[in-house]
């Protein structure tokens, strides 16, 4: 049913590092979710609950590159709105109500998630936190790994025409990124500002999937540019506030003593 004879041809092995290269940076996003949302549990399951959204969305990812045909007719039109102001019918496809739901979730869930952390967290808010279970938070992260699914097929469909390739590719970069994705989650729950930062830009991916929703396609290298530019930034100031927490080294001047 499939061509494995495809991997004896060094082509395919150029297409499958590049797939995988890909499939890691569009993943970045959902790493971060992951590692936020995750953040909600109790340090003894918090590794388990990364592991498992991680697991899923490869599964998911699998599923969707296995019914590419079913893929190509969710772009086609359920239904047709007919805003006057607009020369043509606005049709809404199974896509659209996707990446509309999916854009919308994650710009209420970073929203809130920054409203606590400026608000703060009292002793009813912190058993709150704890109360919440893994099978909560696998939901949630559920809900994202349909969405951001789609970006990773269209993105394997656009470059590799071999579905065992596209796997191969989804499988390799999932299992880089769940090698790392501890101590991703570290990183940024260790670093208040490197966490607002992030929250930041999942507000800024909600937006970019509901404007994809409503047909106005955004540049995602001018996005993605921007927010690994913010991040060195930040990294900067990360790196100046731990020389200013230092301090200046004294020197004693001998011939004063």
């Amino acid at each position: 049913m499939y061509d494995f004879s495809a991997f004896a041809h060094g082509a395919t092995w150029v297409s499958l590092i590049t797939l995988t290269f890909m499939e890691i940076v569009l993943g970045i996003d959902n790493i971060i979710f992951i590692s936020i949302v995750v953040n909600q549990l109790p340090k003894a399951v918090q590794a388990r609950g990364r592991t498992i959204g991680l697991l899923l969305a490869l599964l998911f990812r699998i599923g969707l590159l296995l019914s590419i045909s079913w893929i190509v007719s969710l772009r086609a039109a359920l239904f047709v709105l007919p805003f006057p102001w607009l020369e043509q019918p606005f049709g809404v496809s199974g896509r659209d109500l996707i990446l509309l739901g999916g854009g919308l979730f994650l710009m209420y869930k970073s929203t809130t998630e920054i409203h606590e952390k400026l608000q703060g967290e009292d002793e009813e808010d912190a058993g709150a936190k704890q109360a919440k279970t893994l099978a909560s938070v696998i939901i949630q992260i559920i809900i994202i790994d349909i969405v951001f699914s789609f970006d990773s097929i269209l993105t394997a469909v656009g470059l590799v025409d071999n579905v065992l390739v596209m796997i191969a590719a989804v499988i390799c970069a999932m299992g880089i990124m769940l090698a790392f994705s501890g101590k991703v989650a570290d990183f940024v729950n260790d670093n208040p500002t490197i966490k607002m930062l992030a929250l930041s830009f999942l507000i800024m991916i909600g937006f970019m999937l509901v404007m994809e929703a409503a047909h106005k396609e955004v540049e995602k290298g001018y996005l993605y540019f921007a927010m690994a530019f913010s991040f060195v930034v930040e990294l900067l100031n990360l790196r100046l506030r731990k020389k200013s927490k230092a301090g200046p080294v004294k020197l004693r001047d001998s011939q004063y003593d």
